[in-house]
């Protein structure tokens, strides 16, 4: 018996953008010895049937780099456009979409985007949201989580990880509420 395709979520790979080694303290010699680790980390963990949400900012710089990092990456991906992502709409992706998008996802109803929100779709209902953009420095509630490489050791991570960082967290979406 065949073994179910795995769904994982990433964001914030920036293939290419040497910059974002600085930026934000990436513990990596050179963008190259960088692109090399995130494709290793991503193919040990993505199986080429499994399926990446990747939720923006894929890569900076020239698109055929882009492109060839594109193909080394395992599973079928699927886009969720950032602020970064001109050339990286080029890509030959399974799905690409623009701003907010909405699935069922393991049973979750799952609203992605790259950008993180106060509040979204169903959010008082059970609904999760998941972003990136912020790497790291923004913390995550019960219900909302950065998936960016920065938070997740610079590699996909699945929903039952996710959900098990999202019980660590104190606050919920009705605390973000704005004051009456």
């Amino acid at each position: 018996m065949e073994a179910s395709m795995a769904i994982f979520f990433t964001a914030d790979t920036h293939f290419g953008h040497a910059g974002i080694l600085g930026a934000m303290g990436r513990p990596f010699a050179s963008i190259a010895e960088h692109d090399s680790l995130l494709i290793e980390a991503w193919n040990s963990t993505v199986r080429p049937g499994d399926t990446v949400y990747h939720l923006g900012d894929f890569a900076r710089g020239p698109a055929e780099a882009a492109e060839r990092v594109f193909r080394r990456l395992n599973g079928r991906k699927c886009l969720v456009v950032g602020n970064h992502d001109r050339k990286a709409r080029r890509l030959p992706w399974a799905e690409q979409h623009e701003g907010i998008y909405e699935a069922a996802i393991e049973g979750r109803h799952v609203v992605m985007c790259h950008y993180p929100l106060r509040s979204w779709a169903r959010c008082f209902r059970g609904s999760l949201h998941l972003f990136g953009h912020t790497h790291g420095r923004l913390p995550g509630t019960t219900q909302s989580c950065d998936v960016g490489v920065d938070v997740w050791g610079y590699r996909p991570t699945s929903l039952s990880a996710i959900l098990d960082q999202m019980a660590l967290s104190d606050v919920t979406p009705e605390e973000l509420r704005a004051p009456a």
